[in-house]
């Protein structure tokens, strides 16, 4: 399943959220229609039944809400997809990842075997049960964090115990920090957190590309690894990096003397043709779009071209990042490049030459900001888009609510525009076949919809702010380790917030609808079989 992801630490956006961003995509030829959930407690199971692998875990006890963005047809499971819980932890997943085959030799992934001959005979072998994989990520994590480096620490058991049988990267988010686990085989993983500057830019390939030992085995500070990774790597020779003369092995050198560092990307990642086209060039515009003075990002040199294997994991953007900055990074088709499929420039085999990045299998976009400046009882948003990036647009959702508003939540297997998902697909797929004619009706509506979700959302903050709505608590804890809304006060933030959702998603239907009956308009007069007398 192809998605991309844009994180973003709290030092690099404009008002020092730590932004989570991630397109999840269909696999080629399918669409997986999708709906926003809150779950409460009781609603939680208590033994969770992977669909896919038919793994059964126990589940802990008490669980936190969270908001969820699941299949809203039944059949594959559930597919979290993004959220954020109670007290403020965000997770998004999955990115899945591309390896190699040493590393699926050394550690091969955890796969269902169908049960296989008749019961009672010889010949008998019953099923084994895969491991954990997207499908069951969320739902298995994020009810039971407090923090982003918990949702590591938490995984990562999970990995070890059951494995899983895909290779994915997963973000987890709090006020403070933004944490990116990848993991390496059947049961291995690492994790890292993500700069406080930086942005980080990942496509379907394992992205990590600087790793250090030491830390991850010591005090944690900005790694985590699976307790023996060290072996692991020099027990099946997967470290790839080259080291001083004097260095017997690269836990030899001093951390100084780079001895502890090593680079995931060539250890444990692929660097394959298909990469070229469907991967690196994701991450090139990327950085191309949030850093477009930093490089020469047309000149001849082999390490800034969309084939490049060795462009940077995080960068520091040359200015703080917006929500819109967000959208338009994960809605792009290579703008002003030859490589843009809607362009009349270059030839038609440069303008499919590589995978968008705003493609028309987008299932969901779910943009998780946690604002550090709020009360905890209002810090977290979940801004949805829904179907392909380039023609669609955002509605933020406050997360500290019970339920999601009905636009964002009815989303049935029968195409109706009272569904935020279906009417999307609809402006999409009839805004792409005119793209000239259609897109300056879309952006004038990006933009009207955007700003509307904005004044939406400064003005619940306003209103939670009023004396009549006071939030508890303050928000000063550094991971919202707080309750959102504890107290008597705060019991009526909730209801406010829910409040504010659904007036923000109404008037933003209102405007969904009305840029469809005008792109409908504008399509329809354009269909080929159009004819009036004067054409004769």
């Amino acid at each position: 399943m192809g998605c991309t992801t844009l994180l973003v630490g709290r030092k690099a956006s404009a008002d020092g959220s730590p932004l989570v961003a991630r397109t999840e995509d269909s696999s080629n030829g399918s669409f997986d229609p999708k709906r926003v959930v809150v779950v409460p407690p009781e609603d939680q199971p208590c033994v969770y039944t992977s669909v896919l692998s038919r793994l059964q875990i126990e589940l802990p006890e008490n669980p936190l809400r969270y908001t969820s963005v699941p299949n809203a047809l039944p059949g594959e499971g559930l597919w979290g997809s993004a959220g954020i819980n109670a007290v403020n932890v965000g997770m998004s997943a999955t990115e899945t990842l591309t390896s190699n085959p040493r590393v699926l030799g050394a550690d091969p992934l955890v796969e269902l075997v169908p049960e296989s001959g008749t019961p009672g005979t010889p010949d008998h072998r019953p099923e084994r049960p895969g491991g954990i994989g997207e499908e069951d990520m969320l739902t298995l994590v994020l009810p039971y964090i407090r923090s982003a480096r918990e949702g590591v620490e938490r995984l990562g058991a999970l990995l070890a115990e059951h494995g899983t049988y895909e290779m994915n990267g997963i973000a987890f988010s709090d006020v403070a920090d933004i944490w990116w686990l990848e993991t390496v085989g059947g049961h291995h993983w690492i994790a890292k957190r993500i700069p406080e500057d930086h942005y980080v830019t990942m496509p379907n390939q394992l992205g990590i590309d600087s790793f250090d030992l030491d830390d991850a085995e010591g005090e944690g500070r900005d790694h985590l690894a699976s307790p023996d990774l060290r072996a692991f790597l020099e027990e099946h020779d997967l470290d790839l990096t080259l080291r001083p003369a004097s260095s017997t092995g690269f836990g030899a050198a001093p951390s100084s003397a780079g001895g502890s560092v090593i680079n995931p990307r060539e250890a444990f990642g692929s660097h394959t043709d298909s990469d070229h086209v469907y991967n690196t060039p994701r991450a090139w515009y990327m950085q191309r779009t949030l850093n477009p003075t930093s490089e020469d990002w047309d000149g001849p040199g082999p390490g800034n071209r969309p084939d490049s294997d060795d462009l940077a994991w995080s960068r520091r953007p040359e200015r703080k990042l917006t929500i819109e900055d967000v959208k338009d990074v994960l809605s792009s088709h290579y703008q002003g490049t030859p490589f843009d499929p809607y362009s009349a420039h270059g030839n038609e085999a440069q303008r499919r030459a590589f995978r968008p990045i705003g493609i028309n299998r987008h299932n969901a976009l779910a943009i998780l900001q946690i604002r550090p400046d709020r009360p905890e009882s209002s810090r977290a948003l979940q801004w949805i888009a829904y179907a392909s990036n380039p023609f669609t647009t955002l509605i933020p959702m406050f997360t500290n609510v019970d339920e999601a508003p009905e636009y964002l939540a009815t989303t049935t297997a029968q195409v109706s525009t009272d569904s935020f998902y279906w009417t999307s697909r609809l402006l999409a797929t009839l805004a792409d076949a005119h793209f000239a004619d259609a897109i300056p009706l879309i952006e004038r509506y990006q933009q009207t919809t955007l700003a509307l979700g904005h004044a939406a959302v400064h003005a619940a903050d306003g209103a939670v702010s009023q004396p009549s709505h006071p939030s508890v608590p303050d928000g000063s804890s550094a991971a919202g380790g707080g309750s959102a809304g504890d107290g008597a006060a705060g019991q009526a933030v909730p209801a406010l917030l829910a409040e504010a959702n659904t007036a923000v998603a109404e008037q933003i239907r209102a405007e969904t609808d009305q840029v469809l009956a005008a792109v409908l308009h504008t399509t329809s007069n354009l269909m080929t079989n159009r004819f009036s007398r004067s054409d004769g």
